[in-house]
């Protein structure tokens, strides 16, 4: 039953008299990423998650690097067995090293294959991970996270960045771990060897540092602004889809064009910018390796005529000098993607660090078979902190009793049902249900209290027995019918090709909106529970179908607490209570026959929308 109310769509409020959500701000100026190791760390840490598995990936990429660091020495080995001086080589020790360094190749290439089954394993469980963590944190979240955020945004986050992460740790995790044991491997190798020729050799560190440094500071925000971009291109093609009609039935299919033009052309110059810095990468490693290749050949050279330093041992160094870069040209290599995937993975826990829903206080208790008494004391409430929706709000509504809550677009009657409801809290004051303060329950308990049919309808991805039985999944199809008998819904449903089981979803226009609202009261009805709330139920259906619902309601709304949020006149006019709800208060408070005796604003709403006086 709570999760029937919580998973709910609900209409989103205005804030300052303007609707929020959407698109976001699109062109935002591009950002540098804040915090890009923080963010590697936390990466690391979700990865650790995993230490078995990664242990024995590290064990394997012990030995490959034990195996990458002895070839060059035995290749060493291999070039002074030839006796230059004497034209004699020795073929047994030949042959013997010639095996030895096909077997480590052989060996090499079985853990490396080994290695990397093991690491995409493990990084696709990461993503399994964050994807989850990332989708828990959405149910967590309060919506006016969603009111000021482009939905299409918020899925890029959790389909494209995760991704990201996921290709980088796959590609890189052990080349990452590889390359610091083959580096020091190679140095310990090449200090035992020749120190001379040891020191070339790490002339490469410091010049890849400041490229590597250089690169960095101006890529990494183009990477950043790139998924931005991406997002915004998201949510862009969301809006275009879900409001095709409109801009089909506006002719606005060229501006919408020119919007994604601009957009798109923003992503093409971000992501531009940011693969050709980073393209910089591999061929300037290229020059300094080759650098350091020609430094050593020189240098062995002269150590070799001058000082009697064996060819072997040279050789041996021309290898160890290319080994202990290409580690380095392996980071280069995929140095875009890090950058991406760091700039992804920061967007990814800018939402996992979000404000969560106010957690249940300590010791929050379960309502036992609430009677549906509401009761608002002194209640105020701004969605923005600036602009007051409501002001001292105060009212007391007796369990079984019908309100009806009228007034201007804006004035706060959703507002009213979103607090009542714990959607958003109120900033001052008390709301009570039976008497209990509803920041004292539990939410799943609070929630279990409301049957809610809302003017957005939301189905869900499944069949019309399946969205009807989604307020109580443990319902019979008996149950489930006789609902959607009550709401007037039978009648349509069976005369569909496949009746119950036909096919619908929220995207998709398989069924007249009227006919979607006739399935949210079934569901309301199937719900079984002591409030109901009504927001403007019967607006997207005909008169006929509205005066079959309104009977429908008669029953469901009794020995139920009802609130009814309407304009229709017809809809109201037979509540136990009509509240005028404007400027932040209620206005005033009776029947209908109370307040058109007061000829106040009540009186002038029916006048303004009927033209004349009603009959009594």
């Amino acid at each position: 039953m709570a999760q029937q109310f919580s998973n709910t769509q609900v209409k989103i409020p205005s804030i300052g008299g303007r609707h929020v959500g959407g698109g976001g701000n699109r062109f935002a100026p591009t950002q540098k990423a804040k915090n890009a190791k923080g963010t590697l760390m936390r990466i690391v840490k979700i990865y650790l998650r995993f230490a078995r598995t990664i242990f024995a990936a590290m064990i394997l990429t012990v030995f490959s690097s034990l195996i990458s660091v002895a070839i060059p020495y035995f290749v060493g080995k291999t070039i002074n067995t030839f006796k230059i001086s004497t034209r004699i080589v020795n073929t047994n020790t030949l042959t013997t090293l010639l095996i030895i360094i096909l077997a480590l190749y052989a060996v090499n290439w079985i853990i490396s294959c080994i290695n990397g089954v093991i690491m995409l394993k493990v990084s696709q469980k990461l993503v399994l991970v964050i994807r989850t963590e990332f989708f828990e944190k959405m149910q967590k979240l309060p919506l006016k996270f969603y009111d000021v955020r482009s939905h299409g945004d918020t899925m890029s986050r959790i389909t494209n960045d995760v991704d990201n992460i996921s290709s980088t740790i796959a590609q890189t995790t052990t080349q990452l771990i590889s390359s610091i044991l083959t580096l020091s491997g190679s140095f310990i190798v090449m200090v035992t060897l020749n120190i001379p020729l040891t020191v070339t050799v790490l002339l490469c560190i410091p010049l890849v540092m400041i490229l590597t440094r250089m690169i960095a500071t101006h890529s990494r925000a183009y990477f950043s602004a790139q998924q931005r971009s991406l997002g915004s291109l998201n949510g862009l093609i969301e809006e275009n889809i879900l409001g095709l009609k409109m801009v089909k039935a506006f002719d606005k299919q060229q501006d919408i064009l020119k919007q994604f033009k601009e957009i798109n052309m923003k992503l093409y110059e971000n992501s531009s910018k940011a693969q050709i810095w980073s393209g910089y990468m591999m061929p300037l490693m290229n020059v300094i390796n080759n650098f350091i290749f020609a430094i050593v050949a020189m240098v062995g050279g002269i150590l070799s005529v001058s000082y009697g330093l064996s060819i072997g041992t040279v050789v041996s160094f021309l290898s160890y000098s290319k080994q202990f870069s290409q580690p380095l040209n392996s980071v280069a290599g995929m140095f875009n993607t890090i950058q991406s995937a760091l700039a992804g993975a920061e967007r990814v826990f800018e939402i996992l660090d979000s404000e969560e829903e106010t957690a249940d206080i300590e010791n929050a208790i379960v309502i036992e078979s609430p009677k549906g008494d509401v009761t608002f004391e002194s209640v105020c409430f701004s969605y923005d902190k600036s602009t007051p929706i409501l002001k001292n709000v105060s009212f007391d509504v007796k369990a079984g009793e019908t309100v009806a809550l009228v007034g201007e677009t804006g004035a706060g009657k959703t507002t009213i049902v979103n607090l009542l409801t714990r959607f958003y809290d109120a900033d001052s004051g008390k709301i009570l249900i039976d008497s209990k303060p509803i920041t004292s329950l539990r939410r799943e308990s609070l929630r279990s209290c409301f049957s809610v049919v809302l003017q957005d309808t939301c189905l869900f991805t499944g069949t019309i027995m399946d969205n009807i039985r989604y307020s109580q999944k443990d319902a019979t199809d008996e149950q489930v019918i006789r609902a959607a008998k009550i709401a007037r819904a039978h009648s349509f449903i069976d005369k569909l090709p496949k009746g119950y089981n036909t096919m619908v979803s929220g995207a998709t226009d398989n069924l007249s909106q009227g006919q979607r609202q006739l399935i949210s009261i079934a569901r309301a009805v199937l719900c079984d529970s002591p409030i109901l709330i009504l927001d403007e139920a019967t607006s997207s259906v005909d008169t006929k179908t509205e005066k079959d619902i309104q009977h429908a309601l008669v029953r469901l709304m009794k020995n139920r607490t009802s609130f009814l949020i309407a304009h229709r006149l017809s809809t109201i006019r037979d509540a136990d209570r009509i509240m005028v709800i404007g400027d932040g208060k209620i206005l005033e408070s009776g029947d209908h026959k109370i307040l058109m005796k007061k000829k106040g604003q009540y009186y002038k709403m029916v006048i303004s929308q009927m033209g004349k006086l009603p009959e009594s």
